[in-house]
């Protein structure tokens, strides 16, 4: 829920320092299609299932149209999933034996 993400992900670790106290930076890893057709989110971003665009002036005045319509799916989901919590097992027998 929201807007497209601006798309930079590729990301970096460590940095080589120069001279005039800057920093070198050099490309190191980025993610990739699980079926490996290609590199992805890269340039593009993330597309949101739902999209809803934040009006600057309803955020300044405190309203989130995002957040509410999260809040509203939320409750949406949770009324029509099945949850079934977790069976817990028998807890192991650590005494000695």
């Amino acid at each position: 829920i929201g807007r497209r993400t601006w798309g930079g992900v590729v990301g970096y670790s460590g940095t080589v320092p120069v001279v005039d106290g800057g920093s070198i930076v050099t490309p190191s890893y980025a993610p990739f299609a699980a079926d490996g057709s290609g590199w992805i989110i890269e340039g593009r971003g993330v597309e949101p299932d739902i999209e809803i665009f934040n009006d600057p002036y309803k955020e300044f005045m405190g309203e989130d149209e995002q957040l509410e319509k999260a809040i509203e799916v939320i409750k949406k989901q949770m009324k029509e999933y099945n949850y079934k919590p977790a069976t817990i097992p028998p807890f192991p027998d650590k005494n000695p034996k």
